[in-house]
C-alpha cells in the first residue's frame, strides 16, 4: 500500500470549522502505529498549469491568491493556493502509482470534489480526482470512471466532467442534502445513485453496488474514487449509518473488479475516520 501525504496540509484551520488538521495527523498516526498493513509513505508531485486548467478557469486558479473567501464554509485560508496544489500533485502521485501496478491512496487535505470549473466551494479549492482523471485521459487511457462514494454530491466532479469523451462519473449520496444537486443522471456520463436520509447502512451499500456493477460494465481503464468517509453513522454532516465494517467491504468490492484503481480522501468528520479510512484501505489490499 502507497500513502501519499504532507504535514504542511496540517498548517492551515479555522476554529470550529469541521474539515480540520487532525483528520490527517490521527490517520497518519493510526496508519503508523498499525501492523496488519505494510506502508510506503511518499509525497506529492509538482503540478503544473496545465495539469489544472485542464479542470479550472484561469479566474479561479488566480482567485485562489486573493484574500477574500469564496463562502461561509470555504476560506481563503493564507496559502492555500499551495495547499490546494499539494493536494493536487498527491492525487496525481496516485495516478501514477495506480499505472504502476499499485495500490495508492492521498491522504491530504483540502479534498476537492466541489470544486467546479469557476468556483471553489464545499471545503474545495481545485478539484484533484477532476484533474488526475483528465491527466489520465491526456496520457494514454481510453476511458476513466471516477468513484465518489462520499455522502455528498460530487457537483464539481460531474460539472467538470460532464459529456467529456472518455470520462464517467459515478456518485453514491445523499439526497437532500448538501450541495443540493445529484437528483438524476445528467448528459451520457453522469450516473448518480441518491440515497434519502436516515436510510439503513444496506440501502447506501446497494446503490454503491448498483453503481459499480455499472462502472465495471463500461470496462474503464482506470478508476479515479472519490473516497469520502461522511456517510458514518457518527458523522455530524450528514444522516446516514454506515459501520466501519461496510468501508471494509467498500475497498475489497472495488479491488474485486480488477481494474487498476486509486483513491482520494473526500469528506469525513467524525473522529472515527482513522479507523473508516484503515478499514477501507484493507479491503483494498485484499486483508
Amino acid at each position: 500500500m502507497k500513502v501519499i501525504t504532507d504535514s504542511r496540509c496540517t498548517e492551515y484551520s479555522r476554529p470550529g470549522h469541521p474539515e480540520r488538521p487532525k483528520r490527517i495527523s490521527s490517520t497518519v498516526e493510526k496508519l503508523k502505529a498499525q501492523t496488519e498493513l505494510p506502508i510506503d509513505w511518499l509525497e506529492p508531485l509538482p503540478v503544473s498549469d496545465e495539469q489544472i486548467l485542464r479542470a479550472h478557469t484561469p479566474e479561479l486558479v488566480a482567485a485562489l491568491n486573493e484574500p477574500h473567501d469564496f463562502d461561509a464554509d470555504t476560506p481563503a485560508h493564507p496559502g492555500i493556493a499551495a495547499h490546494a496544489r499539494r493536494s493536487v500533485g498527491a492525487g496525481l502521485h496516485a495516478l501514477k502509482l495506480c499505472r504502476e501496478g499499485e495500490v495508492a491512496f492521498s491522504l491530504m487535505r483540502p479534498p476537492g470534489h466541489h470544486a467546479e470549473k469557476k468556483r471553489a466551494m464545499g471545503f474545495c479549492y481545485l478539484n484533484s480526482i477532476a484533474i488526475a482523471a483528465l491527466e489520465a485521459k491526456a496520457t494514454g487511457a481510453k476511458k476513466v470512471a471516477v468513484f465518489d462514494f462520499d455522502v455528498h454530491h460530487g457537483n464539481g466532479t460531474e460539472n467538470i466532467l460532464l459529456d467529456r469523451e472518455g470520462l464517467s462519473f459515478y456518485s453514491i449520496h445523499q439526497w437532500p442534502a448538501y450541495p443540493g444537486t445529484g437528483q438524476r443522471n445528467r448528459g451520457e456520463n453522469v450516473f448518480n445513485f441518491p440515497v434519502a436520509p436516515e436510510s439503513p447502512a444496506y440501502a447506501y451499500r446497494d446503490a454503491c453496488h448498483s453503481a459499480l456493477e455499472h462502472l465495471h460494465a463500461s470496462a474503464p481503464d482506470i478508476i479515479a474514487v472519490s473516497a469520502g468517509f461522511d456517510s458514518f453513522k457518527d458523522d455530524l454532516l450528514c444522516q446516514q449509518n454506515m459501520e466501519v465494517q461496510d468501508f471494509y467491504w467498500l475497498g475489497k468490492t472495488i479491488r474485486e473488479l480488477n481494474i487498476p484503481t486509486f483513491s482520494l480522501l473526500e469528506g469525513g468528520y467524525s473522529k472515527a475516520l482513522p479507523e473508516l479510512i484503515f478499514a477501507y484501505l484493507k479491503g483494498l489490499s485484499g486483508l
